[in-house]
């Protein structure tokens, strides 16, 4: 808005920076796995199907994919997250447009694990045919 300051993040520049953003980056994933049980687990998932990817004889692209498949699951979570800390932030109180913004948030999960799913059995039945 107009008149207000800028925010810390943006008077600073160069490499100090980089270190702050690093270190918000790294305060928002570490909330989002002591406070998300869902977050939780795809970390575990990813500490499995990353390694698996790895060493799955399969060209690199096909790695990238199977990996960006499995990141993009653990992004939609958090900014599903967030999604809910806000509308938790606003009001606990029950509200049709509260409940549809964490719907919308929770269908979002679910595609980007069907398209893991998916992902993941293309370049796996592709690998081994």
């Amino acid at each position: 808005m107009e008149g207000e300051s800028p925010s810390v993040s943006h008077r600073q520049t160069g490499w100090r920076r980089i270190k702050n953003a690093l270190h918000f980056s790294l305060e928002g994933l570490r909330a989002c796995y002591t406070g998300e049980e869902a977050f939780r687990q795809e970390v575990w998932l990813a500490t499995f199907l990353i390694p698996l990817s790895i060493i799955l004889p399969i060209s690199a692209l096909s790695k990238a994919l199977l990996i960006a498949s499995v990141l993009l699951v653990m992004i939609v979570e958090i900014l599903n997250s967030a999604v809910e800390a806000v509308v938790d932030r606003i009001s606990k109180d029950h509200h049709l447009l509260s409940k549809k913004a964490k719907d919308m948030g929770s269908a979002a999960v679910f595609l980007s694990l069907v398209n893991l799913v998916i992902v993941w059995a293309c370049v796996l039945w592709a690998g081994w045919n």
